[in-house]
This record gives structure tokens, sequence and C-alpha cells, in this order.
């Protein structure tokens, strides 16, 4: 670990210390990370619009429980992380969405996921880990594909959770989780805008394990850290000009485990099999009633399933 580094006490849980990391690339990347030095590492990457408190307490507190140094961050444009201010009013057109859907790359944005996963791998080198594991969580997931995929050197093991390749042909996300993560709240006042979260949560997460209150707790927690809705645009972006991961799956040698939860609308199960059919000796592992989102119930059997995985 860098020793240079300075280190605070997380607001959010205090079994984890928070930090900016300069990557030399005019990007700072917000960190947080708990455990002990001398224990193997497991990064955490997380999805499309979401910091890093996506990632539980309670899951990472499990991990480092089982002898790992967790560490989980906010991507760029997101959280406490470095915002890209835009050129031109980022915009997604239907065009770009049907050339995905192909498996195609797109143009028109301020970055894509190979610069993402650039993040990852100097965020690696500027905190001196060796070969930390990761875990990625839906566009999380794609960006570990390719760091898996273009820096072998620099991880230990690979989990991906509720992602996909973007190979052509997959089935869509179902039409109301869609228009749900697409749709603007209705004003600028934090409560619409609160309200509006709960609401995407709800759409896409695991039915019947939603908890209404800490759910809106978390939705104001979140927007009350940041609200910065022009990243989570930009994110979008970024993965519709990426196009397939289909070839990079190809490359990637490292013990791979792939996780979907069963009532996952947003990237139906079958992005999930699409990745671990792809990556030789990858193993799939279905979770019966989960959807897009890490909820209490599950967290005991996701964090037992990594850490096996990498303990194994």
């Amino acid at each position: 670990m860098n020793s240079a580094l300075r280190f605070d006490v997380s607001p959010y849980a205090s079994f984890m210390q928070e930090t900016k990391i300069d990557l030399g690339n005019g990007i700072q990347l917000h960190v947080e990370m708990g455990g002990k030095e001398d224990d193997p590492a497991i990064l955490l990457i997380m999805g499309l619009g979401a910091q890093l408190l996506f990632w539980p307490d309670f899951f990472c507190k499990l991990l480092i429980d089982r002898g790992f140094r967790v560490i989980r961050f906010d991507n760029r444009d997101i959280g406490l992380s470095t915002k890209i201010s835009p050129t031109h009013k980022p915009r997604i057109r239907l065009q770009q969405m049907g050339r995905f859907a192909l498996g195609l790359k797109n143009q028109g944005a301020p970055y894509n996921l190979y610069d993402m996963a650039n993040d990852v791998a100097l965020l690696i080198d500027q905190l001196g880990l060796k070969q930390p594991h990761l875990i990625g969580a839906s566009m999380g997931g794609m960006i570990a594909q390719i760091v898996a995929a273009q820096y072998p050197d620099k991880v230990g093991k690979l989990a991906i959770l509720f992602s996909s390749n973007n190979q052509s042909m997959l089935p869509p996300p179902f039409p109301k989780q869609l228009s749900c993560l697409l749709a603007k709240p209705k004003s600028r006042d934090a409560n619409t805008i609160i309200n509006h979260s709960l609401k995407v949560f709800q759409a896409i997460g695991s039915p019947g394990y939603i908890n209404q209150i800490d759910t809106l707790q978390t939705s104001r927690k979140l927007y009350q850290r940041s609200y910065y809705p022009t990243g989570i645009l930009q994110q979008f972006l970024a993965i519709l000009c990426t196009g397939s991961l289909l070839h990079l799956n190809k490359k990637i040698s490292t013990a791979t485990l792939v996780v979907h939860g069963s009532r996952d609308r947003l990237l139906p199960p079958s992005h999930g099999k699409a990745i671990a059919k792809a990556i030789s000796g990858a193993k799939f592992e279905l979770i019966e009633g989960m959807g897009h989102d890490l909820p209490p119930h599950f967290i005991p059997k996701l964090s037992s399933l990594f850490a096996d995985h990498f303990q194994s």
C-alpha cells in the first residue's frame, strides 16, 4: 500500500477509511477501504450512476471478516470523484441504441469504458496493490472484463455481478425497467429527486426484498452526498460507445465467477450466461429471486460465493 496516502475515517462506516487518489490522468477518484493491510485485496467496481455506497457496508464487512482488504470507490463522473464537464449537451439517440443492440460501437461520448478501465488500472498502481481480485457490478462488471483482458498482470481473480458483455442480439431490458432508468425527475427539488430514485430502486430491485424505508433513507443519503445527473448520462453514453466485449472475453485467462439474479429485469440472466460462456472455464451462478440490486437478504450468500471463489 502506498505509505504516502493520508486517510480519514469514512463518515458512513467506522471500519472503512477514505481518501482521494490522483491517477495522474486528470482524474481523482474518491476511495474507501477497510481490512488489514496485509490481507489480499478485493477491488469493488460499481455500475451506472452508482456511488461507492451502493456496495453495502454489510457486504464489505462480511468480506473483511473473511480475511480480505476491501476497496470501494466512486467512478469518474459520480459521487465525490472528478466530474467531466461536457463540451456539448450529452444526448442519447435512438440510432445509438440500435447499433448497441447489434454489438456495435457508437460515437459521441466524452469517454468510454476503456477509459474507465484505465482509471481502475491506474488506481491499482497508485494504491500499490498486488493483483487484487475484482468484483464488478453491472457497468462495473463490463469495466472489470476490460481490466482483466487488457491488464492481466494487475488482476488476481475475477467476479462479475449482474452484468453483460453487450454482444449482439442479447435480450433488451424490460420496458418498465429501461424507461424508469432513462426517465428524468419531474423537478429539481430534493424530495422529487429522492422519490424518483426510490422508483428506480423499486423497478430494478429484487421483488419482495425491497424495504421502502431503508431504500428511501439510502436515496436521501446518496442525494446529499452527490447529485450530478450529467455524469449518469455520460456514463450511459460510455457504455453505448464501447460496444461488444465478446472479443475481450476470449483473452481473459484468470479464474472467473459470474453471478446473476433470476429476477433481473434490467439485464436479464442471459446476459450473465453470455459472459460465462465466452470466458474459458468461467463458472455461472444464478441467484433465485434476486433482481438488479444487493438487498440484505442475499448479501450473506453473495459474500460467501465471492470469498470462496477468491480463496479456492
